[in-house]
């Protein structure tokens, strides 16, 4: 019996916000139930085929629902749609705002049929407010929150290498799920979730904007180090790059002591102190680049380890795919997808309780008859 067993979700969602909140909800045991367009469903299962033809986003974000194909253009499409909400305790959808609305479906719609339900809406900047309209794919959503800003050399801005902005929305949407379940339970009533990409995103860029708030200074892009924090980052060795982390003034004198093997440089005044140092970064990165400049990348991790400071490897994506930690800790698994058994890993929740249901990756329309059947809906 996983936490969410006997717990029904509706969604009807597209790419990866909603679909990455359902599917946690799927991996704790709810039954997810996917509505897709019959003519393609998700377009995310043609961002491309890397897995056997199978999309490498879909596959990540789908295993464990069902799949049901409905025209919700049409009336019987429409009345199916009514049929599963009346009997769902969740409803996650991240169409266009206004869509759902549209369909009949909106919260105030089904509030008086169906007060139970957790209606949960994703969109890109919120339900009101002059950006409502706006178009809210990823990069443009990095954007408009200052990641991008904040990401990248001095020289030159980037986006994140990840869904950033869909995964912090999609995580808010999931942990908000959770909490109102909770509340139904004792309260017996459903709730209204709203999720905005953008402000998710800002919310994770909080730290950034206190630091502009308090200063007046805006912080800038640093690379693969810290725009706030120094030494902290890639720092050049004799054979390549060693990454670093000093978090406070303990770890700095240990630092200066054990691995610069300059104790007196911890208590010089330019740099004892954290804001000190990162007012003069150039110069303290500078001079930890050239005692490491002798140094291979292992000799300098030996001497943190020993000096119990953190340090770690500039892993590519064939690194991480095969990490040892992974190996070690036992997190791959196998699930089944239309195009036949796929590699999947376990997802951090660890619950000792409840290991995670890893079912498989549904094709279009794959549960439709199976879920018409189970509601008696007529085809």
């Amino acid at each position: 019996m996983l936490p969410l067993s006997g717990i029904r979700v509706v969604a009807i969602e597209q790419a990866v916000a909603a679909p990455y909140c359902s599917r946690q909800l799927a991996d704790l045991g709810a039954d997810v139930i996917k509505v897709e367009r019959p003519d393609g469903g998700d377009f995310a299962r043609d961002y491309d085929g890397a897995l056997n033809g199978l999309s490498a986003y879909f596959a990540w974000l789908n295993r464990g629902k069902r799949s049901i194909a409905l025209d919700l253009k049409t009336p019987a499409g429409r009345r199916a749609l009514a049929t599963l909400l009346h009997r769902a305790d969740v409803f996650v959808h991240n169409l266009a705002p206004g869509a759902i609305e549209r369909l009949g479906c909106g919260y105030d719609d089904l509030l008086a049929n169906c007060p139970r339900l957790i209606w949960c809406g994703l969109t890109g900047s919120g339900p009101n407010g002059p950006y409502r309209d706006r178009k809210a794919y990823d990069l443009l959503v990095q954007a408009e929150a200052g990641v991008i800003a904040m990401t990248g050399s001095p020289a030159a801005p980037a986006k994140a290498g990840v869904s950033s902005a869909d995964i912090a929305a999609g995580g808010f949407a999931y942990s908000s799920i959770l909490a109102a379940l909770l509340a139904r339970a004792n309260h017996g009533k459903g709730d209204r979730i709203d999720i905005s990409m953008l402000e998710s995103l800002i919310e994770w860029m909080t730290p950034t904007l206190y630091h502009f708030h308090g200063t007046g200074q805006v912080p800038t892009r640093a690379g693969v180090r810290h725009h706030m924090v120094v030494p902290y980052g890639a720092y050049a060795c004799a054979d390549g790059q060693v990454l670093l982390s000093v978090q406070n003034d303990r770890e700095w004198r240990r630092f200066c002591d054990r691995v610069l093997a300059d104790p007196a440089l911890a208590a010089d005044p330019n740099f004892q102190t954290n804001a000190a140092r990162v007012a003069r970064r150039a110069e303290l990165e500078a001079l930890i680049e050239r005692q490491f400049a002798s140094r291979t990348v292992a000799q300098v991790v030996a001497l943190l380890e020993a000096a119990d400071l953190p340090s770690a490897s500039l892993n590519d994506v064939a690194a991480v795919w095969n990490h040892a930690q992974l190996a070690a800790r036992d997190r791959r698994r196998s699930v089944p997808s239309p195009v036949g058994v796929i590699p999947a890993l376990l997802p951090p929740h660890n619950i000792k309780g409840a290991p995670p249901r890893m079912a498989a990756v549904p094709a279009l329309g794959e549960h439709t008859d199976e879920i018409m059947a189970e509601f008696g809906i007529e085809p």
